[in-house]
């Protein structure tokens, strides 16, 4: 009989823990792999102490899947989340906060229903239906230039697979966490943000299936002290898959805001964005047009590089606010790759992104 990861964690499932609970329901079993005859798993404790305890779990781990029909050899690794051995390779925490005893990315727990996040007012999604159209750069200056309006604004970096916000708006530190419950965000430009980013090894691909997300997410929601917010915005990664289902289903969103470039190419893909946003019951608030047109920083000539007004035009179509038209800009390229997004400034760049804010403050957000 060959073994499946399912009978695997069955078998794990029934071994207790002296403080309560199962390996599995305790989600400490990792990289659990079946070849053949050959299991192969991970125990994961909370944290090096708790790790010295359990040698006998270890045990009893690998002499219950030992036992199993077609298994052959068993290995078990036995380490804690966020070891001494390889603190060197992340970020120095401030010296008055350690860094958070989390496992980000385990599969999420289960809720009645949507939720929404204490002291936060709204929830606002930022979305695309494809990579490449700006998305997370307007999040970012959006996010700022609300916060210079003087509304208390978060910004959650929800691109798991591709966490730009750090860099754009230039943080690095590893949050902190006072009690290893609950993770205490950064401040950027008067704006209260958190990233997977900050609580992964930059230099690592982030390699997750689903469930990882969803639990990614969820946390990032639920277990970091936002504080009172007039609003949230969530940068979402591009696309339609688990991470904007677990957002729109899981959560009280107020609306979504969808980014697109005005080509026909793009905009195909803003509409399945948009169908998504329909299907899942969430709102739109507005379309933004980005790259909308480039003016030659020499002779002034403006170029549509790619095509003009098809935004305004599918948000006129389907009759939700039209939010603006934002320029190809170098200096707002610049100011991201800096860590000072451009609306922070005075520019006429900056004006635009107050602009936008204005917008859809007057339009209630939400």
């Amino acid at each position: 009989m060959t073994q499946t990861n399912d009978s695997i964690l069955g078998a794990l499932g029934t071994i207790g823990l002296p403080d309560g609970g199962d390996l599995v329901t305790r989600d400490m079993i990792r990289a659990l792999n079946v070849s053949g005859g050959t299991v192969r798993f991970v125990i994961e404790a909370p944290d090096a102490a708790t790790a010295n305890r359990m040698e006998p779990i270890r045990q009893a781990a690998e002499a219950i899947v030992s036992k199993m029909d077609g298994v052959d050899s068993v290995s078990v690794v036995l380490t804690a989340h966020a070891p001494q051995g390889g603190a060197a390779k992340q970020p120095t925490p401030p010296a008055d906060k350690t860094p958070p005893n989390l496992t980000i990315g385990r599969h999420p727990t289960p809720q009645a229903g949507p939720e929404g996040v204490p002291g936060v007012d709204r929830i606002i999604a930022i979305g695309s239906g494809k990579g490449g159209v700006g998305k997370s750069t307007v999040s970012s200056n959006l996010a700022v230039a609300l916060a210079k309006q003087g509304r208390r604004v978060g910004l959650l970096d929800a691109d798991i697979y591709g966490p730009s916000q750090p860099r754009m708006m230039g943080v690095n530190k590893r949050p902190g966490s006072p009690d290893g419950k609950t993770i205490i965000p950064l401040q950027a430009h008067g704006v209260t943000m958190m990233s997977i980013g900050l609580m992964v090894d930059p230099a690592k691909a982030v390699v997750w299936r689903g469930p990882m997300l969803m639990g990614a997410l969820q946390q990032m929601l639920t277990q970091v002290e936002w504080g009172e917010l007039d609003v949230l915005l969530v940068d979402l990664p591009p696309g339609t898959g688990d991470v904007q289902l677990t957002l729109c289903q899981k959560t009280h969103l107020t609306g979504a805001i969808v980014v697109s470039t005005p080509q026909d190419v793009a905009l195909l893909d803003a509409r399945k964005a948009l169908d998504m946003f329909g299907t899942l019951k969430t709102p739109i608030l507005g379309l933004v047009e980005n790259m909308s047109t480039y003016i030659c920083p020499n002779c002034g000539h403006e170029a549509h590089l790619f095509g003009h007004g098809g935004v305004a035009q599918e948000a006129q179509d389907i009759g939700v606010p039209f939010l603006g038209q934002l320029p190809i800009d170098l200096d707002t390229r610049l100011a991201g790759d800096a860590g000072t997004p451009i609306a922070a400034g005075d520019s006429a760049m900056a004006d635009a992104y107050a602009t936008l804010a204005k917008r859809l403050i007057d339009g209630g957000m939400g």
